[in-house]
């Protein structure tokens, strides 16, 4: 009877812990969306950033979105939401998320290097006018990095969305915006709401 005792104790302060854990990082996230939402700087690199993908849409470009881990989880969400759908009823929009062919990243990793496996397949499918998106919680993504400067070599609008410093992409890319955070956690979940306000906007502008 008293280990049975013992054990609905400790199953208690288990779960009084979880709780207080839970109610933490929940709390954190809401912070930080709240002061996301006070930032007319970010809303504003937001909008930029908007604007320059619905007219490179418009223009008939595309837009590449690349990262690694959660990152690259992020760049195909997001490319899905432009070629299916957002909120609206439209027409599909041309988006890659330059993770998803195995083919090609274990191809240029085994022959070239992981450095370079989004920055190949930007330079063979890019082009003047397009928009590429780079995700990186630190900015320092070395394979993230190269292809934002290809990027720049091929005259693609950059897009870095990042941490809080920003890292290294935030000296590359034409437009950064980074979350106000040093948490990984809390910097993916607000680069997600980030992505989904964009493709919104992109929606609202273009139909």
């Amino acid at each position: 009877m008293e280990a049975k005792g013992g054990n609905t104790v400790e199953l208690k302060n288990n779960l009084d812990g979880m709780r207080a854990l839970l109610r933490d990082r929940i709390g954190r996230s809401v912070e930080l969306k709240q002061t996301l939402l006070k930032d007319e700087h970010f809303q504003g690199l937001v909008m930029q950033v908007a604007m320059r993908i619905a007219k490179s849409l418009e223009q008939g470009g595309k837009v590449f979105f690349f990262g690694n881990g959660g990152s690259a989880a992020d760049a195909q969400h997001l490319a899905a939401e432009f070629t299916g759908r957002f909120l609206k009823e439209r027409r599909p929009l041309p988006a890659l998320a330059l993770s998803v062919n195995s083919s090609s990243l274990t191809a240029i990793g085994n022959d070239y290097g992981f450095d370079i496996v989004f920055a190949r397949q930007l330079e063979a499918l890019g082009k003047e006018g397009d928009v590429a998106v780079g995700i990186s919680t630190s900015g320092n993504s070395p394979n993230v990095i190269r292809a934002l400067e290809t990027a720049h070599s091929k005259s693609i609008f950059s897009v870095a969305l990042t941490g809080k410093s920003g890292g290294t992409m935030k000296n590359i890319a034409d437009c950064t915006i980074c979350i106000p955070s040093e948490e990984t956690p809390r910097i993916q979940e607000c680069q997600i709401l980030t992505g989904h306000l964009i493709c919104e906007l992109v929606e609202e502008v273009l139909f």
